[in-house]
């Protein structure tokens, strides 16, 4: 479990989740790359870790635009040397991938959901197209990209999102066995798949503006044993494992963190 000298790329970095993800990587030992769009806040995290005494920068970058990942790629050669993670954060939900319940199941909001779905699956393509050969020629080491409990079983509303997130879950299993295939056992890939967690994107959805929850808030309550929603560090144990030497032997699989959502019937 431990991530010492071992630097790790964070896309979405500068998130609710990842925030989690970057502290939960410098309290193991590694060095965080932190990448996003909100320069401010990339450098103010990065700034964070750096004055508690790890090594932390900030990169600006959209994970759908090629030429910026490729530029945030050669800056952190040119600092550390070398790439030996990836967590692949950057995703969530937008309005326009969202279908209400008044609306028409036949007028999706097409351009709108394609947007969705392009940032959670292919938002985490190009960024391993781009950071992944750089990890197996700097020796080896993980890819870990999140999932959702939309990819296991029908939700409503978030189609979009729905979409992207059971893409993933098959290109996590798909490309570790093309990894395998062609590098052994010196790069993997796997996937985390959370329960419900208050993010930005999904507030709203779950909660009320005055912190009370909503019926859609109490219905996800309802279907999780623990019969709460989890909170950001609680992904950490399972994303410092899989990004860590002690889980080498793993790759292709998909972690739940859901508070027994995925496997609760109802009854």
């Amino acid at each position: 479990m431990d991530l010492k000298d071992k630097v790790i790329v964070v896309t979405g970095g500068t998130g609710v989740l990842g925030q989690s993800f970057i502290d939960g990587i410098h309290k193991a030992g590694g060095s965080v790359c932190i990448l996003g769009r909100n320069k401010d806040e990339a450098e103010k995290r990065a700034n964070q870790i750096n004055n508690a005494g790890g090594k932390a920068m900030a990169l600006v970058a959209d994970v759908l635009n090629e030429q910026q990942l490729e530029d945030a790629k050669d800056k952190i050669l040119n600092k550390f040397g070398a790439i030996y993670g990836l967590v692949n954060a950057a995703g969530g939900n937008m309005p326009e991938g969202v279908l209400q319940p008044e609306q028409s199941v036949f007028d999706l909001n097409i351009a709108g959901m394609q947007r969705v779905t392009n940032l959670n699956l292919w938002g985490t393509v190009i960024p391993t197209q781009v950071f992944g050969k750089t990890i197996a020629d700097s020796g080896g080491g993980s890819i870990v990209n999140i999932s959702s409990m939309s990819a296991k079983q029908a939700i409503t509303k978030v189609l979009g999102y729905s979409l992207g997130k059971a893409a993933i879950d098959c290109y996590t299993q798909w490309f570790a066995v093309e990894m395998a295939n062609r590098y052994g056992d010196k790069i993997r890939m796997n996937a985390i798949a959370p329960g419900f967690f208050l993010t930005e994107q999904n507030r709203t959805l779950l909660t009320n503006t005055d912190g009370s929850y909503t019926d859609r808030g109490k219905l996800v309550l309802q279907q999780t044993p623990y019969k709460r929603f989890g909170t950001p560090d609680e992904l950490n144990g399972a994303l410092i494992w899989l990004l860590s030497d002690a889980s080498k032997f793993v790759t292709g699989t998909v972690i739940n963190v859901d508070g027994g959502f995925s496997v609760f019937s109802g009854v």
